[in-house]
């Protein structure tokens, strides 16, 4: 069943510094706030049996001076020693982009936007890789970030890891929008 729900627990917008009044929102209609992740959305590999699809998501109301987006999605639960496990990493998207159709986060990523740039993964590869926590670990948490940025590229070397690049999208946040669901095996 697809569900829209506007995460307003996690939703920030922020504008040097100062809570803006219109509120940057992220929502999707295949997974929401605080719910179990679908098994169509869950890595196929390292135990899990999903389909590996990257779920649609939609934003709006970003600050006007938006220049360009970027989409990351963490598991800080992940047994990684304080790291976390990074599941998607797309940077560079065009600052007229308001949404990503499901599925749009093949390794190739032809589905995405003109200009768009997908970095590695934890899994290695860039490219959506589902939820797949270690079977009898509680429940994980999985947030989906839309990030505003100020500016329109981020200047990535080819081989950036997901934390460089997590600290320059940081860097160049004017505002963010976040949608916390969950998953256990």
């Amino acid at each position: 069943m697809k569900r829209t729900l506007i995460s307003s627990l996690t939703a920030l917008a922020v504008t040097g510094g100062v809570a803006n009044a219109q509120s940057f929102e992220l929502s999707s209609p295949d997974i929401a706030a605080g719910q179990p992740i679908g098994q169509r959305f869950v890595f196929n590999g390292f135990g899990c049996t999903g389909q590996n699809i990257s779920p649609a998501l939609s934003w709006k109301n970003a600050p006007a001076d938006t220049k360009s987006f970027a989409v990351m999605v963490h598991d800080p639960d992940a047994p990684t020693g304080g790291a976390g496990f990074w599941h998607w990493v797309v940077v560079n998207l065009p600052a007229t982009t308001t949404s990503l159709a499901q599925g749009a986060g093949t390794a190739d990523g032809k589905l995405l936007p003109t200009g768009a740039q997908q970095i590695a993964t934890d899994f290695g590869t860039p490219g959506w890789g589902g939820p797949c926590p270690p079977a009898g670990d509680p429940p994980h948490r999985y947030n989906v970030t839309v990030y505003a940025l100020k500016v329109e590229k981020l200047e990535l070397p080819s081989n950036a890891t997901a934390s460089l690049t997590g600290f320059m999208v940081n860097g160049n946040t004017i505002a963010k929008a976040t949608l916390s669901a969950r998953f256990g095996r």
